[in-house]
């Protein structure tokens, strides 16, 4: 095992459902350090090239649209299997499908408004960390 850096992003909907602190105690309980937090207001632009990668996908634009519709709380996590255990503690992409206690059964609505996001693989955590922050915004602690 070996300390790594993923990517977490809670979503416009779980924002204005004011769930940014319930997020994070379980972000926290589950092992994770956030190593850095801020709150944007992507736009239009900022969320097309966030998601870029799904470009060609029939979702792009509503999830584009989705993403820009209220700030987001952008987050850099720290832990062992950073990426992989907090896929898990997400839960599935569908909150109807997820299992009790992630994130996504307690504050996900459904498909599209799912509360938040996190980086599929390290290389993809790479990316995301550097769309937000600088070395300068994150603090290994």
């Amino acid at each position: 095992m070996s300390i790594e850096r993923t990517f977490s992003m809670i979503k416009p909907d779980s924002v204005r459902k004011n769930v940014i602190g319930q997020i994070n105690s379980m972000i926290e309980k589950a092992g994770f350090k956030i190593i850095a937090q801020k709150m944007v207001h992507l736009t239009m632009r900022q969320a097309e090239h966030f998601y870029d990668i799904h470009k060609d996908r029939p979702f792009y634009s509503d999830l584009c649209n989705f993403l820009s519709s209220g700030p987001v709380v952008a987050q850099v996590l720290s832990k062992d299997n950073a990426v992989s255990d907090y896929r898990k503690l997400l839960g599935s992409t569908n909150p109807l499908e997820a299992e009790e206690g992630t994130i996504r059964k307690a504050y996900g609505e459904s498909i599209d408004y799912n509360a938040a996001h996190g980086s599929d693989s390290p290389e993809t955590a790479l990316r995301e960390i550097s769309f937000f922050f600088n070395n300068l915004e994150i603090f290994d602690r």
